[in-house]
């Protein structure tokens, strides 16, 4: 491979969780690729700050210092798993309208399109009890005592979850009322082999949100793929071709995903 600057790729997390998911991906992904991952308000390093819950609230918070980064031009990836892959999609969609550098490919793993809102779940109708069922049907929910009214899981994670899941409702309502068309850069949806809630083909949706090259690709594992070994390898693999081809934006060339 030529000597050049690493691939930055930035992730978002899944609804309920923090950066710190990503830890093992700065070694899996591979040389050539520079994981940041990127938290959200109301967790991890940025607990203390409010929870977002709309499109406004997001990019206020994510927009700006994202944009700082991108705007020298080096090849970038966005990757967003579940939650995180709407919340990446919203952000490409804003830096571009902004007139920044476009992302040299968006990758969402676990994610719905935004025309498909995941099975089950309506955050605003759903009760306590209804959205632990819901967490504990994805793995998302630990078993037992450790999940029962009262017990600190129940008290800090369950609210978490619930504003995520808002705020992903109001970013896929945004998207379907969006009049500047479909994005131009490469998308690539990861699916999980064993996911109970988002399917190989649910995925195929995301074609219709850009013009340039869908690619699908499944890997082992569940809803939560994102922490085992095959995820990072294929996105990080994906990185290594834009850092080949040098294309901002592009189709994905010059290498087999």
């Amino acid at each position: 491979m030529r000597d050049g600057p690493p691939v930055t790729l930035y992730c978002f997390a899944h609804a309920g969780a923090g950066a710190s998911g990503f830890a093992h991906w700065r070694t899996a992904t591979g040389p050539g690729v520079h994981t940041v991952p990127v938290a959200l308000p109301g967790r991890g390093t940025r607990r203390r700050e409010p929870r977002t819950t709309s499109r406004q609230a997001l990019l206020g918070a994510l927009l700006e210092p994202l944009a700082e980064q991108v705007a020298d031009g080096r090849p970038y990836v966005l990757y967003g798993h579940s939650l995180g892959g709407i919340v990446a999609h919203t952000l490409a969609r804003a830096l571009i309208h902004r007139g920044l550098p476009a992302p040299a490919c968006l990758a969402v793993g676990a994610s719905p399109p935004p025309q498909t809102a995941p099975t089950g779940h309506d955050a605003d109708g759903l009760s306590d009890e209804r959205l632990l069922r819901f967490a504990a049907g994805l793995g998302a929910a630990p078993d037992g005592a450790l999940a029962a009214p009262g017990s600190l899981w129940y008290r800090r994670v369950l609210p978490l979850l619930r504003d995520d899941l808002k705020l992903a409702d109001a970013l896929r309502a945004d998207a379907l009322t969006d009049t500047e068309g479909p994005l131009t850069v490469p998308v690539l949806a990861l699916a999980g082999r064993d996911d109970p809630v988002v399917g190989a083909t649910v995925l195929d949706g995301w074609a219709r949100w850009t013009t340039g090259r869908f690619v699908r690709r499944t890997v082992p594992g569940d809803h939560f793929f994102v922490r085992g070994p095959h995820a990072p390898q294929l996105i990080g693999r994906a990185c290594r071709v834009v850092r080949r081809t040098r294309l901002v934006p592009g189709p994905l060339s010059g290498g087999q995903l």
